[in-house]
């Protein structure tokens, strides 16, 4: 765990509203001067705090207006087995996220989709198809909040 005074938080909190905003920008916010700005935000990056810089899509405006999660419980189960469907499901376009979890499921993913005809395809001939796959329980998004996380 990497120790974190007042400021590297408040650089965590404004990059991860904003990690397009450049240093010099980001120092002027915060009272900072954009090297002093630049070598925490390097040093944060070297420690592993930050590990990337991600564009967040509006996925309804580029016509995917879907998403569901899927709780995955695998038929069998080994080391072999958990390889093999993360690698399967991984090459899935549509698949946002691969979650390995603890509980009634195996793995939760992230599923979009244009429209649920859309989805049933990729239910039906992708998924279902995995190795291993088992039970599958689907849960449709019907809106999200972000919250700020624990920094915030």
């Amino acid at each position: 765990m990497i120790d974190l005074d007042d400021l590297d938080r408040r650089i965590l909190r404004a990059l991860s509203e904003d990690a397009t905003q450049s240093s010099g920008a980001l120092g002027r916010k915060l009272g900072l001067s954009q090297p002093a700005t630049w070598r925490r935000i390097r040093r944060l990056e070297e420690a592993g705090a930050i590990r990337g810089k991600r564009v967040e899509l509006d996925l309804a405006r580029l016509g995917f207006g879907v998403t569901v999660f899927l709780g995955v419980k695998l038929a069998t189960k080994g080391r072999l087995s958990l390889e093999d469907f993360e690698r399967a499901v991984s090459a899935i376009p549509e698949v946002q996220t691969v979650e390995h979890i603890l509980g009634a499921y195996d793995y939760r993913l992230r599923v979009t989709a244009r429209d649920i005809p859309d989805f049933e395809r990729v239910l039906r001939r992708r998924i279902m198809t995995l190795p291993g796959i088992g039970n599958v329980d689907a849960n449709v998004l019907l809106s999200e909040e972000r919250l700020p996380g624990p920094l915030g």
